[in-house]
């Protein structure tokens, strides 16, 4: 847990190093071994920020259970559950108490009509409640296309293909109607995307015999840390660039984007500070003509998102008065922002090509819009296969094999 006074020494630490970046920044042209200060400073200031970014994400966690492990709930039944779940990723099914053999074959008969961890399988088990919330909430930090509170997040019973209606109603007006007279009559367009579903694994974790018999290790905070990685890093990857239809894969934001997006070209660091053309540069009338070019609707819940490389070249970025367009969060709980609007953060999406290409290549570096409009459709819960004799002779204990 991170007290306010702790969070507040961080921010304030943060904001003394950004300013003495800006002051060496203000001098223009910097020396080597200033250059190596900035960046230096610019470094630390980003540690800091994830430092504290991190305590509000833990302070602000839901009671179901913490990433280290540590239990908060108050509901006998679901400490049960968590505590059988627990001896049978030690156990097995065989070697567990009977009562608590009872608690996991009562979960499983309510989530999946008596077969095993999922349909078609012969065994295991669904994982407790709160270790799926756990890794939900570990999924974030792993990208923001996993993190409910940027992306809209619709879970479903099933897999089966799911019409989603939309329409397109933009270009229709009212009218004005004369005393007595009949009213036009204009249909609404509908149609429908169709919503698919994909099947995700961690690939299996095996866990030595000797690891097993460490009562010392909290298996479970283990577990959930690899499979929160494993599974985030490809979730995050697919919801960014996936190729969509015919693919295999979920249809990412970016690749929607420039399928079916306004796409601004940037025109680099000579529109805006006199220092003349610049390629693979982003200028600060780059991201005012970025945001001009969604609809006037879109952009009060719109975000910026871009690779943390290009955040870094986007942080020397000043406009025409000398003044930095990204602007540091002073306050807890606040994103930095350009313009107004939050910096999202995507190891996925492009970045800024460092020698010009022949013939010239396009980037895609930075998204801008309102994320809330990208749908990410959740089909049950993780599930936990348990694999006792696959590895034996090698002097693993079991395999774990999640899927969602």
């Amino acid at each position: 847990m991170m007290t306010v006074d702790q969070n507040r020494a961080l921010r304030t630490r943060r904001t003394e190093l950004l300013n003495e970046a800006k002051e060496l920044s203000a001098k223009g042209r910097l020396s080597p071994a200033e250059q190596t200060r900035f960046d230096s400073l610019m470094q630390l200031a980003e540690q800091t920020r994830q430092q504290y970014e991190t305590g509000e994400r833990r302070d602000g966690r839901p009671p179901s259970g913490d990433v280290d492990g540590t239990e908060r709930r108050t509901d006998q039944r679901e400490v049960a559950h968590r505590s059988a779940f627990k001896s049978y990723l030690r156990t097995g099914l065989q070697g567990m108490p009977h009562e608590e053999r009872g608690v996991l074959t009562e979960f499983r008969d309510m989530g999946s009509g008596g077969q095993g961890a999922y349909p078609g399988a012969t065994s295991g088990f669904f994982v407790p409640l709160g270790f799926v919330n756990s890794i939900i909430e570990s999924l974030k930090f792993t990208g923001p296309m996993v993190d409910a509170s940027v992306v809209e997040m619709m879970d479903t019973a099933t897999g089966a293909p799911l019409p989603y209606p939309s329409d397109n109603d933009v270009s229709v007006t009212g009218e004005r109607v004369g005393e007595g007279q009949q009213v036009t009559s204009t249909d609404v367009s509908i149609s429908a995307l169709m919503l698919g579903a994909y099947k995700y694994s961690s690939r299996l974790v095996k866990v030595s015999i000797e690891l097993l018999q460490d009562s010392a290790f909290d298996l479970e905070s283990y577990l959930i840390k690899k499979f929160a990685l494993r599974l985030g890093r490809t979730l995050n990857s697919d919801f960014t660039v996936g190729l969509g239809s015919g693919s295999s894969q979920p249809l990412g934001l970016l690749t929607s984007t420039v399928t079916n997006g306004t796409l601004v070209a940037a025109v680099g660091s000579s529109s805006n500070d006199g220092t003349g053309a610049s390629t693979n540069t982003l200028g600060s009338d780059d991201f005012i003509n970025l945001e001009h070019g969604i609809d006037v609707l879109y952009r009060p819940n719109a975000s910026y998102m871009a690779h943390d490389s290009v955040w870094k070249a986007v942080r020397k970025v000043k406009d025409k008065f000398g003044r930095n367009i990204w602007q540091p969060a002073l306050v807890a709980g606040q994103p930095d922002t350009i313009n107004g609007y939050r910096m999202l953060t995507n190891n996925y999406m492009d970045t800024l090509q460092v020698n010009a290409g022949s013939p010239p290549v396009t980037k895609n570096t930075v998204v801008f819009g309102d994320m809330k409009r990208f749908l990410v459709r959740r089909v049950k819960e993780m599930s936990v296969l348990r694999l006792e004799e696959r590895f034996a002779d090698f002097g693993f204990g079991l395999s774990l094999s999640p899927a969602v």
